[in-house]
């Protein structure tokens, strides 16, 4: 089957492209940008599968780019962490825009993935998911509706939540929605339902609610995450928490950026248990506990192998869709903090500490001080440090790393740029190149601020002694640092 697939590399999507391949399928990627497609992560019998469209949901001119002789389509797009208000009307305007291109080709399903919907009183988040069922059925093409509650994998939103929470607090005043029901479900069950109904035609027109076999309540998820991690944890519901305050303590103590916590907030206030069943009849699958997929999502952490994380959605409104239009750093108009270290050892030992910056490695030298640059990025509103990094290892175009966006991340130049996305008058982009020449070699740190108006450069002056406290021995360290 020739199947398009939206949000081929986002957290669902990255991971149902090799599934759907190595199923036999050929797959039409439709991207926003090709440049953030991970050709390198493929060989080339795979490659000859898969097809890579540039299209923007928001843009239907752009979508007569799109081929019309598919089979099916993947709908697998949200605007959920792009602000609290006014995302539904987002959403409301890239689905018809999406039924509209997919009426007029041979498309025989759509497959969609939402969330559980099944309370009285819906949050604005859940709400527009289950309008958005009703927007794709304006195309006149069967759809099937998967609606799933938390997903638990390496790398998902509810997943880095539970374990900021768990990890970093051993005693908890939570919030009175702690007492919310809720039917968790695997990253790797959600990938064999969705991969299941394909071209099923018992799926056609259904809704389906999918969730593994543990109905928790919150508090319970958080528990049973620590008797996983073998810590001790103790957990207090306080009454007093409003959703407003429970969006700021979720906000600064995990690595959720302020939308997406007051999002879920408005949204765990319902339960969300699967009420509308059928889908076993459809995929037969074995269902993963809670614990188990907490088990599976610690193996892929521990064997390097965490494949998305939702942190690398681009939210930033300076990016817009054209993110990686920001590989080129200007030269004009900005001031540059440079430096270079020659050394001698293997330029590969070297650049795998580039490799390696960030997350729990840190930042080489000063790391304290860049915590406390991240808490005060926290507390205007920005994204902090507590996003890390989706690989300890590895990087690609698009990758959250902290505060930062992984714009270029080139082994056989040997150049990493990262594109800062802290609260900050002005931009601001941090390059590392390595620079052969025989026997030497050299990296060429450069930080590189374009200010805007006069606070930008008030701003610029006013950190530059941390600069030259840190660029010059972080340099240094990322030479001489030898990893273990």
């Amino acid at each position: 089957m020739k199947v398009l697939l939206t949000g081929a590399t986002g957290y669902i999507g990255r991971r149902l492209l090799p599934i759907l391949v190595n199923d036999g399928h050929q797959v039409v990627c439709m991207v926003r940008d090709q440049r953030r497609f991970d050709w390198d992560d493929f060989d080339d019998d795979f490659l000859r599968q898969v097809e890579v469209k540039e299209a923007d949901l928001s843009d239907p001119k752009s979508l007569d780019m799109l081929p019309k002789d598919i089979d099916a389509a993947y709908y697998l797009v949200h605007s959920l962490t792009s602000s609290y208000s006014g995302f539904s009307e987002k959403e409301k305007e890239t689905a018809l825009n999406f039924a509209g291109y997919i009426k007029n080709t041979t498309a025989k399903q759509i497959i969609y993935l939402g969330g559980i919907t099944n309370a009285d009183e819906l949050s604005e988040h859940l709400e527009s998911r289950k309008q958005v069922e009703e927007y794709l059925k304006t195309s006149e093409k069967p759809v099937t509706v998967l609606r799933a509650a938390i997903i638990i994998g390496s790398g998902s939103a509810s997943f880095e939540i539970i374990r900021d929470l768990v990890e970093k607090l051993p005693v908890m005043l939570a919030p009175k929605w702690l007492k919310s029901k809720c039917q968790p479900i695997g990253i790797r069950n959600v990938m064999e339902y969705l991969a299941g109904v394909l071209n099923k035609e018992k799926a056609f027109d259904k809704v389906f609610d999918i969730g593994g076999p543990d109905v928790l309540t919150y508090k319970q998820m958080l528990y049973k995450y620590a008797e996983v991690r073998k810590l001790s944890r103790h957990i207090q519901s306080v009454p007093v928490l409003t959703p407003k305050l429970s969006s700021f303590w979720l906000y600064f103590v995990t690595s959720t950026s302020f939308p997406l916590a007051r999002n879920l907030v408005d949204s765990m206030k319902h339960d969300v248990i699967v009420e509308n069943e059928g889908i076993d009849e459809v995929v037969c699958i074995e269902k993963y506990t809670y614990k188990e997929a907490l088990e599976m999502a610690f193996s892929k952490i521990s064997q390097k192998n965490v494949i998305s994380s939702w942190t690398d959605a681009v939210t930033s409104k300076r990016f817009k869709t054209d993110f990686m239009d920001f590989v080129d750093v200007p030269e004009h108009g900005c001031f540059h903090d440079i430096r270079k270290i020659e050394f001698s050892r293997s330029a590969d030992e070297v650049q795998e500490n580039l490799w390696s910056i960030g997350g729990t490695r840190g930042w080489y030298f000063g790391n304290s001080l860049w915590k406390i640059r991240g808490f005060l990025d926290k507390l205007v509103g920005g994204v902090g440090l507590r996003r890390g990094r989706r690989s300890q290892f590895d990087l690609k175009a698009g990758d959250s790393l902290d505060f930062w966006r992984v714009l270029l991340a080139d082994r056989k130049e040997r150049r990493l740029l990262l594109y800062a996305e802290m609260k900050l008058p002005g931009e601001a982009w941090l390059e590392f190149k390595i620079k052969e020449n025989g026997s030497k070699s050299t990296l060429i740190q450069k930080a590189t601020f374009r200010p805007l108006g006069i606070w930008g450069r008030m701003y610029w002056y006013g950190v530059l002694p941390f600069h030259f406290l840190i660029f010059p021995q972080m340099a240094k360290n990322i030479v001489n640092t030898k990893l273990s």
